[in-house]
């Protein structure tokens, strides 16, 4: 829709990667903000959230390159092409490396690694839901075509040359969906850490509501980024592993049901 913010001679910065820089100090500092609110050292949750990043994007692209092994392996120079480089990764491939190295880095530091969770749970939906600007900016993530009125249509080659999203064609804005329901999620997890909670009650939370919302946004979704499992037209990886982790926080919310509220010394006054 709009892949590069500007450009000033053979400089140009990409909306993409402006966004998502964004998406992760606006994380990072509503992290930071929580973290204190709970009482956990605002210094090794932000430390913690640079290296969360960094796995996400690695875990983001090793799961696209995983998902289209034999396009990439059928030629191993592609992983190097600038194609490669540019394209953001599958999501969740992301999250469950990002998931890995948090309970690395609070088993090292003597973190309590739910509370540490419930920190980065409202911090990364609302970081996600400024990304996912970033990816309609781009055009990347879209979605099928459409007759209703609020189909999108986009038209800057540079965007069919990085993303490979279809020209001139209504298309469901499926970025746009995902951002405005992890903003919602972002919210009502904000709202919910503010309320006496349980250890792990905030993570749970939001593996079922933004789970369950990217299995229904999936269904939308029609670009090569979404790869299938076993050769299935019906669910794809991505919705596969939503229903895993819908059931995961299903688990964590029953865990938690009868547990008494973090204790008062954990709140700020």
């Amino acid at each position: 829709m709009y892949p590069r913010l500007f450009t000033i001679g053979p400089f140009s910065l990409p909306t993409y990667g402006a966004l998502v820089a964004l998406a992760f100090l606006l994380g990072l500092h509503l992290a930071g903000k929580l973290a204190r609110r709970s009482g956990l050292p605002a210094d090794h949750v932000t430390n913690m959230g640079v290296h969360i990043a960094l796995a996400a994007i690695l875990g983001a692209k090793l799961f696209l390159i995983l998902s289209h092994a034999d396009y990439y392996f059928a030629d191993p120079k592609r992983l190097f092409t600038v194609e490669a480089l540019q394209a953001g990764g599958v999501f969740y491939g992301g999250l469950l490396a990002a998931l890995g190295v948090a309970y690395y880095y609070v088993k090292r530091h003597g973190l309590p690694w739910l509370r540490t969770a419930d920190v980065f749970a409202p911090a990364a939906a609302a970081g996600h839901a400024v990304g996912r600007l970033g990816c309609f900016a781009a055009g990347c993530c879209w979605g099928r075509p459409t007759d209703e009125p609020w189909g999108v249509v986009f038209s800057d080659p540079r965007a069919h040359e990085f993303t490979g999203v279809p020209l001139g064609v209504h298309l469901h804005p499926t970025q746009l969906y995902e951002s405005f329901g992890t903003a919602l999620v972002a919210l009502f997890l904000y709202r919910r850490f503010l309320r006496p909670h349980a250890d792990g009650v905030i993570l749970g939370w939001y593996l079922i509501l933004y789970s369950s919302f990217r299995f229904v946004v999936e269904f939308f979704r029609d670009d090569a980024a979404r790869p299938m499992v076993l050769g299935s037209d019906t669910l794809s990886a991505t919705q596969w592993v939503a229903m895993g982790l819908i059931v995961a926080g299903c688990a964590l919310l029953l865990r938690n049901r009868h547990r008494a509220p973090a204790p008062a010394a954990a709140q700020p006054r």
